[in-house]
């Protein structure tokens, strides 16, 4: 975990950056991602130096004349300001942009359109020197790079175009643990943003199959298992970052409109978590047909649950995120996508959340679907949840406070078999699948759930009116005697 001295070395350089002229946070990251692949190449080529030593021999990354290793961030970092600008704009840059696919890594993939924005040697300089403490005195093993990179990422507060943006970590990881991924497990995030889920998968599963993975375990971990396709190369680059950072070296990470007809992957993966964009239309041309089979609509929030269910295999498993409209909104696109779920595959959970989780980029309220593929039914009952609070504050500060269902949320959806006799007046409850065919097929809670309410004894009016005229008598009281005071 960062300390609070880490997140202050973190926002120092933040702020050297938004002092500079770079007030995007994405522009910021994206910039301080790019000085992060630079020290990373420097350190792997101490391994290969390293390993070179021992009579291995290893391709380099640096050319080995002196002007090649002059790029190496350890050569250049304690230069002065003017020549590390020079060096790392003019040869660093250009270097790291044509590498593609050279170093065996996805973020290099990306790098073609890349672009080198810092203003100045002296932001530059500072920011190298912020980094390079960073790594030499606080960074001290590969969670801890993740961390500050997870960090890093929270500081974007504002949604894309299309109105993606970015899910809290603790929304993503409750979804991971709700679906529950293993080391043999295919997974993939058709809108991958900066590919927060995958982190959160891949953490789970170091977490809890780290010792018992073998080699090939491990092999598939860092080249196979993620998948992630965005449609957004800035974020594609980060989201190769974060990968990197946690030890997922290959992953699939492509440029696509998962929507349209360019993917046509069908039944491919185990596990899908998603929090696709919730504005978007598309032109109805380029809208793959297979999904237009299921609801025919340009509604990317209705399209993307529509994919999730056709790239699954048999047996796969999902939790995305969807606006609450997709619950209940009378479109005949949005019953027959809620009717694809409910009759040919079993919906396990809808688990509402608060308007607030996403706050400061939108107040948009949402909901968890859980549900699992299997193209001949099997939902007789529904478990709805109404979460009521996820740890934090539910303004724009979004501050942590005690209150939190999440460690229930996990807790009774792996034990949903006590859920039986639960009261539609309580937090969490079944509903039977005849009932939601009666309603139109209607997802949402407030459709479900029973509200008590309280009797309010009042006073009789003229006790009220009693307190009220002896209440101005008291204001008129003190009124006089504040206008004595000031005769004096």
């Amino acid at each position: 975990m960062l300390t609070g001295e880490i997140r202050n070395k973190i926002d120092r350089i933040w702020t050297d950056m938004w002092a500079g002229g770079i007030t995007n946070p994405l522009t910021v990251i994206e910039q301080l991602t790019y000085l992060m692949f630079i020290r990373s190449l420097d350190e792997k080529e101490f391994e290969n130096e390293s390993m070179e030593a021992l009579g291995v021999t290893v391709k380099k990354i640096f050319p080995q004349d002196e002007e090649g290793q002059l790029m190496r961030w350890s050569k250049f970092k304690s230069k002065d300001a003017r020549e590390i600008y020079d060096i790392v704009g003019n040869k660093v840059f250009p270097f790291i942009k044509n590498m593609n696919g050279n170093n065996g890594t996805a973020f290099s993939r990306f790098m073609e359109d890349a672009m080198f924005l810092i203003p100045t040697p002296q932001v530059l300089q500072k920011v190298i020197t912020g980094i390079d403490e960073l790594y030499e005195h606080d960074i001290k093993n590969l969670d801890m790079q993740g961390d500050l990179y997870e960090y890093m990422l929270s500081k974007l507060s504002t949604a894309g175009q299309n109105g993606q943006f970015r899910t809290p970590k603790q929304i993503r990881d409750m979804m991971v643990r709700l679906v529950s991924p293993s080391p043999i497990d295919k997974i993939c995030d058709p809108a991958c943003g900066t590919a927060g889920f995958l982190v959160s998968a891949a953490e789970y599963i170091r977490e809890n199959y780290e010792s018992k993975m073998t080699s090939e375990d491990w092999e598939f971990f860092e080249n196979g298992m993620f998948t992630g396709f965005d449609m957004d190369r800035t974020m594609l680059r980060i989201s190769s970052m974060n990968l990197l950072l946690h030890s997922i070296t290959k992953p699939r990470i492509e440029y696509m409109d998962s929507v349209s007809k360019q993917n046509n992957i069908s039944s491919a993966y185990d596990i899908i978590l998603a929090n696709p964009p919730f504005t978007g239309t598309i032109d109805t041309e380029s809208i793959n047909d297979n999904l237009k089979a299921i609801c025919n609509t340009k509604k990317t929030e209705l399209l993307f649950v529509a994919l999730f269910i056709r790239m699954l295999r048999k047996g796969g498993r999902c939790a995305c995120i969807v606006p609450d409209g997709v619950l209940f909104g009378t479109t005949k696109a949005h019953k027959a996508l809620r009717k694809e779920l409910v009759e040919n595959h079993h919906l396990q959970a809808v688990i509402s959340m608060p308007s607030g989780v996403f706050k400061p980029y939108a107040g948009v309220s949402t909901a968890v679907l859980v549900f699992t593929k299997t193209g001949a039914g099997g939902t007789d009952k529904v478990w709805f949840y109404d979460m009521k609070a996820d740890g934090f504050s539910l303004d724009d500060k979004r501050t942590k406070i005690e209150e939190d269902d999440i460690p229930d949320i996990i807790n009774r959806f792996h034990n949903l078999e006590n859920e039986a006799n639960r009261k539609r007046t309580d937090q969490s409850f079944f509903v039977d699948k005849k009932e939601i065919v009666e309603n139109g097929y209607d997802l949402s809670i407030n459709r479900y759930k029973e509200i008590v309410y309280e009797k309010v004894e009042y006073d009789d009016p003229e006790v009220i009116m009693a307190r009220l005229d002896k209440l101005s008598l008291e204001i008129a009281s003190k009124m006089e005697e504040l206008r004595g005071l000031l005769d004096e």
